[in-house]
């Protein structure tokens, strides 16, 4: 089992399902496809691609609103078919469909939902190679995607399936780049498998199980992490992230066994429980927060006395086991990654029994290079995990003014891309040889600690190009500060300042919610939060945040001045203006700068 379709006759043939992947029909019914369908499916659609015209090494698009089986099924197709697929983000804009569709001279493209299909048909005016362009959704009179499905085609296709190789080029992923254009990430199936048979083992999801994913399958984390459920036989329940709580939430409806996720989603989780422990009287309130106060102690596979063992229990009676009730019950394990966990965050959910694991790895490496595990001493809380299977790493201390056994991390595995679509000059940027080895540079600055058995794990300090050089010449890694500061429920986003400054500051951007919750607690009267970030009361009040955690930072790395935004920074906006994250969350620092560059100039001011 080399190529990834090869996934399609691995499962039936080690354990077919009647419910392989499931989505949600235009009523909101679960609707599934069995093993069998799911292949069938794929044969025909492949055949239905042949007969478009599309040759071994054409580039197909593909964009979809929320996950759902039908991006599956035609990747799997365009995997038998020869073809490269392009995944693309639903919430970028029309220029940037432009460029990528017409840097990797895209020949057909697929989509379903919002007005992704108006969006594309807007682009291909300027997209000069785009011929077929076909919709997920039977809706405006749109050309449907089975429509050309071919059945009559498949001995063709067969001839085709047979030649293509596992180091064929499967995919270009764009990066949804922080900085600058999207760069394409070129993986072969041998990469992406790599990544699938060494981390399935790790997801405890295994025959007829369910799962759920909802984050973007445009993104190779999640992309990858449903192959690795495919490879196991799990049942993959497909949705969004609109509906996943709540009494009639899919987290409730599904019951799954695991699920990856985002730092984010967490906190919010964490947010609404901490609100609901608020929202209680009397006993049952001081009974939640003695509970939750429990969990500042605990570490993972810790050892406890027997009068500790009966608090943890009723804690768990009491408390914790409806907290795992609201994730459907039966959570085994749920990973985490794209952007750093606060350990806060981690500390209470693996206290609360519900397993979350986090890992570690870049859309050029397909995705993972670590990751924490639910083995004992498998974990260590405020890192990334180990090395899986086949991975190396290197810490290389050459570059930059770092602490002792700090450096940038760089990697090398099969799971390493085959460079940047058309981009040479930044292949040879990143990519070194060391003592003959080819080292991929990850821009990442971390260190590794000996876990208690002598496994080393990879702890992340910061991004390379995000550390900041204060004027008196003094580096400043802002996203450790970030985070921590970020585990108050008062602060929903932040962005540490100060590069070519005499000192550190910070923009905010205050948690709404819980914003409001505390002037009622102040019994402060709310008006909007425009104003309310104006009021002397609240701006103290995050001036108490701020001097709560700067005892923890070095005198360089403290915050002496910030100001309160009250607009939250979003992947989207409606007006089609720049947005201050990547789809995948991560701040555009650049631009955040430039849309309040006022208010950090009156900070230096």
């Amino acid at each position: 089992m080399t190529r990834l379709f090869d996934l399609l006759d691995h499962q039936l043939t080690h354990h077919p399902l009647e419910s392989s992947i499931s989505g949600r029909d235009v009523k909101g019914h679960w609707q599934s496809y069995s093993s069998k369908e799911v292949s069938a499916i794929a044969e025909r659609a492949a055949s239905g691609l042949i007969k478009l015209g599309l040759q071994p090494g054409d580039k197909v698009a593909i964009v979809i609103y929320k996950n759902r089986p039908e991006w599956l099924v035609l990747d799997f197709a365009l995997q038998m078919a020869g073809l490269i697929s392009i995944p693309l983000y639903p919430t970028i804009s029309t220029s940037e469909y432009i460029y990528i569709l017409n840097e990797a001279k895209v020949k057909a493209a697929f989509c379903g939902g919002l007005d992704l299909f108006d969006k594309l048909k807007d682009a291909q005016v300027n997209v000069p190679s785009l011929e077929h362009l076909y919709a997920f959704d039977q809706k405006n009179g749109n050309p449907f995607w089975e429509d050309m499905f071919d059945k009559d085609g498949l001995a063709g296709l067969e001839k085709i399936r047979q030649k293509v190789k596992s180091d064929d080029l499967v995919t270009i992923i764009y990066t949804s780049g922080t900085t600058g254009k999207p760069k394409g990430v070129m993986l072969t199936h041998t990469n992406i498998m790599h990544v699938v048979l060494k981390t399935s083992i790790l997801l405890k999801a295994n025959d007829g199980e369910k799962v759920l994913s909802f984050l973007p399958l445009c993104h190779i984390f999640e992309r990858a992490t449903s192959f690795a459920y495919f490879y196991n036989c799990a049942s993959i329940c497909f949705t969004g992230t609109d509906n996943l709580s709540g009494p009639n939430g899919d987290l409730l409806d599904v019951k799954p066994v695991a699920f990856t996720t985002v730092p984010r989603l967490l906190e919010k989780i964490y947010e609404a429980i901490y609100n609901k422990g608020l929202s209680l009287g009397g006993t049952k309130k001081k009974l939640f927060f003695w509970a939750l106060a429990l969990t500042d102690t605990f570490e993972l596979d810790q050892k406890l006395s027997f009068a500790n063992r009966m608090k943890w229990k009723v804690a768990d009676t009491l408390i914790f086991s409806k907290w795992r009730a609201a994730l459907g019950g039966n959570i085994r394990m749920i990973v985490t990654g794209a952007a750093p966990c606060p350990v806060k965050i981690m500390r209470v959910f693996c206290a609360a029994g519900i397993n979350v694991r986090e890992g570690y790895g870049l859309t050029e490496t397909s995705p993972t290079l670590t990751v924490n595990t639910l083995e004992p001493n498998g974990a260590m809380l405020g890192t990334a995990g180990h090395a899986i299977t086949g991975v190396e790493l290197y810490i290389d201390e050459t570059e930059g003014t770092y602490s002792e056994g700090e450096g940038e991390v760089l990697a090398s595995g099969p799971n390493v891309m085959q460079g940047y679509y058309k981009k040479p000059e930044a292949n040879a940027q990143v990519f070194k040889e060391i003592d003959g080895k080819r080292w991929f540079c990850t821009g990442d600055i971390g260190k590794l600690i000996k876990g208690p058995d002598g496994k080393e794990f990879l702890k992340i300090t910061d991004r390379k190009k995000e550390l900041l050089k204060t004027s008196g010449g003094k580096y400043v890694a802002p996203a450790p500060i970030e985070n921590r500061i970020k585990e108050e429920f008062l602060i929903e986003q932040m962005m540490v300042v100060g590069d070519k400054q005499k000192f550190v500051s910070a923009l905010i951007v205050p948690a709404k919610e819980a914003l409001q919750n505390w002037c009622a607690h102040k019994k402060l009267e709310w008006i909007n939060l425009d104003e309310m970030i104006r009021h002397d009361r609240v701006i103290k009040k995050y001036q108490k945040l701020i001097d709560k955690y700067n005892p923890e930072l070095s005198h360089i790395e403290q915050i002496k001045k910030f100001r309160l935004i009250a607009s939250p920074w979003l992947p989207l906006h409606e007006d089609h203006s720049e947005a201050e994250l990547t789809p995948t969350l991560k701040l555009k620092r650049r631009v955040i700068r430039e849309k309040f560059k006022t208010e950090i100039a009156e900070m230096y001011a």
